[in-house]
């Protein structure tokens, strides 16, 4: 594993956004409860800080919902809602791996090849959180393979907003080797110069994440609301 692939260490404020978004998504923190801030730091052993910024990025994804004077409390989303987001999520995707067939670098190949190599090997140990830390790295390797500033900018915008649901449906029974083996598939066909078949196995990649996402709601208790 090569410096640039190798998963960072998460800052303390992402390991409590982390264990906060596993609370709310298993139903543990149900919707319309109130985000307690000094309760938080004391059940995650840390300071009001980092729970703080946790809230702030949550709400960013939609998990938490903060208004002005009032307390924050773990939201109410739809799962459609969720779901429309990843089916933009696929096609902003898919684009990036159309562009990176056509455009991606000697380089880029290298690094993308570690990339998936880095990945393979933390799917095989079934280390869910060391295998999205790699996994975002070759994502964000593609995206910038497509060289289009405001393509990658926009499509990590979103990317960064489902971060915690996409994290917590990589615990789905087999869904990391499948994860994987989806990985090997597109970076075949970007290193093959394919663009049409790179795009719409990244699409079909994205998409299969809401779809678990969608049985995991489906299962009781939920975490996200059914219907809007």
């Amino acid at each position: 594993m090569t410096e640039q692939t190798r998963p960072r260490r998460p800052t303390i404020a992402e390991s409590v956004q982390k264990r906060l978004a596993d609370d709310i998504l298993s139903g543990e923190l149900p919707p319309g409860s109130v985000i307690e801030e000094t309760h938080l730091a004391d059940r995650y052993g840390v300071s009001r800080t980092p729970v703080r910024e946790a809230v702030r990025r949550l709400a960013e994804s939609g998990l938490i919902e903060t208004r002005p004077r009032q307390r924050a409390v773990v939201a109410r989303p739809t799962m459609s809602s969720v779901l429309e987001m990843f089916e933009v999520m696929a096609e902003l995707e898919g684009l990036c791996a159309r562009l990176a067939a056509r455009r991606i670098t000697e380089r880029g190949r290298a690094a993308l090849q570690q990339a998936c190599a880095d990945a393979h090997a933390q799917a095989m140990k079934g280390d869910v959180n060391a295998y999205y830390e790699v996994n975002e790295r070759f994502h964000e390797l593609i995206y910038e393979a497509a060289h289009n500033r405001y393509l990658e900018q926009e499509t990590r915008r979103l990317r960064d907003r489902l971060r915690p649901y996409r994290l917590h449906q990589g615990r789905s029974p087999g869904r990391l080797g499948r994860s994987d083996d989806e990985h090997g598939e597109v970076m075949a066909a970007i290193l093959a110069g394919e663009a049409d078949r790179a795009a719409d196995l990244m699409r079909a990649h994205v998409v299969i994440q809401g779809d678990v996402l969608r049985d995991f709601i489906l299962r009781p208790p939920p975490g996200l609301a059914e219907t809007g």
